[in-house]
């Protein structure tokens, strides 16, 4: 009864004291947690990640860039000159359709004027078709321009072709008269043809009236023909 009245310590375990100075497990989880999630993240960037570009490939990338936006504004200039072209192609289209209709309206108005014409425009004398409806000449420094007008009467209308021959009777300057064949040339017409040109005469010669002679091709004989003086 009388023995030392010292109270034992509580102790709450059967193994001695429970206080202990380590890391506690939780943090060596978190840090091991986060050093594999670190390393885990490196390695997909690694394997699967873009790959990380160079100095000299960023250098060659800003570069490349550079090149493109200059390229864009070079081409975007481009398609607008040809859309400011494309613009004035269709106004000059515009404006030359306009032309083309008041030529168009003042060729209706000269193929009836024209159509006038052959119907009132004087007869061959000779009565032929096609005929010689109209003649001028003017002989000067050794030629003789000629126009001439050749029509076929409107119910006897078909394609013609054949030669016109000049003969010029004249005199040469001795004094000697004579006749001369000048260089023919060719003729085609259906309502009517104008003949306009010019022919050499020899030297020397002064022709006073020419006779005109039409014949078809392969024939002889003279379709229609008409004399006409000269004037001096």
């Amino acid at each position: 009864m009388f023995g030392s009245s010292k109270r034992q310590a509580f102790r709450p375990t059967a193994y001695g004291s429970s206080r202990r100075r380590g890391i506690p497990r939780w943090l060596v989880l978190l840090l091991t947690g986060i050093v594999l999630g670190a390393g885990g993240l490196l390695f997909l960037q690694k394997s699967y990640g873009p790959t990380r570009l160079t100095v000299e490939q960023s250098e060659q990338l800003h570069y490349d860039l550079n090149s493109a936006n200059m390229d864009k504004q070079r081409l975007q200039s481009q398609l607008n000159q040809h859309v400011q072209d494309l613009k004035e192609a269709r106004a000059r289209i515009q404006a030359q359709d306009a032309e083309l209709q008041e030529r168009q309206a003042e060729i209706d108005r000269l193929t009836t004027d024209v159509a006038l014409f052959a119907d009132t425009a004087p007869s061959d004398p000779r009565g032929t078709s096609p005929g010689i409806r109209a003649v001028s000449f003017n002989f000067a420094d050794g030629q003789l321009d000629y126009h001439i007008l050749v029509m076929q009467d409107a119910d006897k209308v078909k394609p013609f072709s054949g030669e016109v021959t000049l003969v010029a009777a004249g005199r040469y300057s001795n004094g000697r008269n004579a006749n001369e064949e000048l260089e023919p040339f060719p003729i085609s017409l259906e309502r009517y043809t104008h003949l306009q040109g010019t022919v050499e005469v020899p030297e020397g010669f002064t022709p006073r009236e020419v006779t005109i002679q039409i014949r078809a091709d392969g024939s002889e004989r003279v379709t229609a023909m008409r004399v006409i003086r000269v004037p001096r």
